[in-house]
């Protein structure tokens, strides 16, 4: 089977957010399993800055943009520890940019940027002497892609038969523009309707690959559901239900080699689930002077590691702090950056509560993983959460997660309760209401717990056992890919 994945960025090449890491581990993990897979990016400026083994293949062409043509050169890479090859698209013009997307705002050309490298990915990929069986899309970026196929791209021997998956990593991100950049994409104008490209008045990229992909997937099967309702679906509810027997949610699996506490460079002593303890402590002293303790609290270490966003419940989280901070019941560290009223907030309870709250605004990746490994309890308190690898990295360092029960975090996460102990699937703690007080419910539980030293390793041990590795994903891709290849492709609305 040979299968093409299209995204905007990829590790190790690019990364604004888990896109990117989901885009560089699942076709490594394809490649394992046999499948003969090519992952297409653009060659951003952070790509080519890195050091990055990049070569110059010497194809170059030119893509039609509106009336222009836009020249394309093409680079080669291979993902690391994996048989695949990588091909970036370069344009100067369009991807020798300081940022992946522009910021604070979006750059105003990103309708053009991402029209012409969807072409360029098709024109790319219907030049190879063999045929592709599946082209797999991620997120609005390469939402025209599925369209291009059977519109314009269905007389290329090596794209013809091909089937479109389309898989949606956050409905929030739908790559909406001007309803006049229809016509930089050279389709024919009858499609832009409500039935199929148009959104409002908008050009909506993403929804274009949802009505003409021959399957869609999201990341874990909670989300899928909850897209095709109102408030996940973002507007899209409707497009989602009508497809419904198209959609499947297949939870991430995350990058065991980089997480992985018995060979992590980044702690002081590596450990597994049998001798936890022993690494955990040795975390926890090495965090402290990090930190500029004098020696670690003996208190449990509650922890929340990610950005400081609204969507990421930290509102909860900040009011959490400001009642329990004086408790004397635990520890507590926040590490992250993000929307500057949110920082504040961080900051503020940490001043509030200097012997028991440490802030740390700004992002580590190392200091990252020492706090996952020094952390007893994790907090993902998440209003919404496609899927989530913050809990999954804190299985892997025996820290259990105390997460709002909502799409992948609610699949990945059972609540810890008599029933779930008796039948040994426990393996953190859930609340559900959007409110302070819940999330102080489900942390004092989470204490409550730890102070049972036999059940709360018995639990450690249990989370750390489990196997979060892109294997199982992998697969249930390979599965999704032979059912469309067997079955006739999706009508074209």
């Amino acid at each position: 089977m040979r299968v093409l994945q299209v995204a905007s960025e990829a590790v190790p090449f690019a990364k604004t957010g888990g896109l990117a890491d989901v885009a560089g581990a699942l076709p490594a993990a394809l490649a394992t399993l046999g499948c003969e897979t090519t992952l297409v990016i653009p060659a951003h400026r952070e790509s080519l800055a890195k050091g990055l083994p990049i070569e110059p293949t010497g194809l170059e062409f030119e893509v039609p943009i509106g009336t222009r043509r836009l020249p394309a050169r093409i680079l080669r890479a291979h993902l690391p520890r994996a048989a695949c090859p990588v091909f970036l698209v370069a344009n100067d013009e369009l991807f020798d940019r300081p940022t992946l997307y522009g910021g604070p705002e979006d750059y105003p050309d990103n309708s053009e940027r991402f029209i012409f490298f969807c072409r360029a990915a098709l024109e790319l990929a219907g030049r190879e002497a063999h045929a592709f069986d599946v082209i797999h899309c991620h997120d609005w970026q390469t939402g025209l892609i599925p369209a291009y196929q059977k519109l314009l791209y269905r007389a290329w021997p090596a794209l013809a038969g091909a089937r479109t998956v389309m898989t949606v990593h956050n409905m929030s991100y739908q790559g909406l523009f001007w309803h006049w950049d229809m016509l930089l994409t050279g389709i024919e104008w009858k499609h832009f309707n409500w039935q199929e490209m148009e959104f409002h008045d908008q050009l909506n990229l993403l929804k274009t690959g949802l009505v003409f992909a021959d399957a869609i997937t999201t990341v874990s099967p909670t989300y899928a559901r909850e897209i095709q309702g109102w408030p996940g679906g973002c507007g899209l509810e409707g497009v989602l239900a009508a497809r419904s027997d198209a959609l499947e949610g297949i939870v991430n699996g995350i990058d065991t080699a980089a997480w992985d506490p018995s060979a992590d460079p980044h702690i002081p002593r590596h450990y597994s689930a049998d001798d936890f303890e022993e690494g955990k402590y040795a975390a926890r002293v090495a965090l402290a002077a990090r930190l500029g303790h004098a020696a670690p609290d003996p208190r449990p270490l509650v922890a929340f590691v990610g950005r400081l966003a609204f969507q990421k419940g930290v509102d909860l989280l900040v009011e959490l702090l400001a009642r329990m901070g004086a408790s004397g019941r635990a520890r507590f560290i926040v590490l992250g950056t993000g929307e500057p009223g949110l920082e504040e907030g961080v900051r503020r309870a940490a001043a509030a509560c200097p012997g028991t709250i440490d802030a740390v605004i700004g992002f580590d990746e190392g200091l990252a993983h020492l706090v996952q490994a020094a952390a007893d309890i994790t907090l993902v308190p998440s209003r919404f959460e496609p899927c989530g690898l913050t809990q999954l990295y804190a299985f892997r360092y025996g820290s259990i997660p105390v997460v709002r029960a909502t799409g992948g975090l609610v699949d990945t996460v059972i609540d810890t309760t008599t029933e779930t102990l008796a039948d040994g699937t426990a393996s953190g703690f859930t609340f559900e209401p959007i409110d302070p007080g819940a999330l102080e419910h489900a942390v004092r539980r989470a204490l409550d717990c730890h102070e049972d030293r036999e059940r709360w390793r018995w639990l450690v041990r249990r989370v750390m056992r489990q196997d979060w590795s892109w294997d199982a994903s992998a697969r249930a891709y390979l599965r999704l890919y032979e059912r469309i290849i067997a079955a006739p492709p999706a009508r074209t609305p």
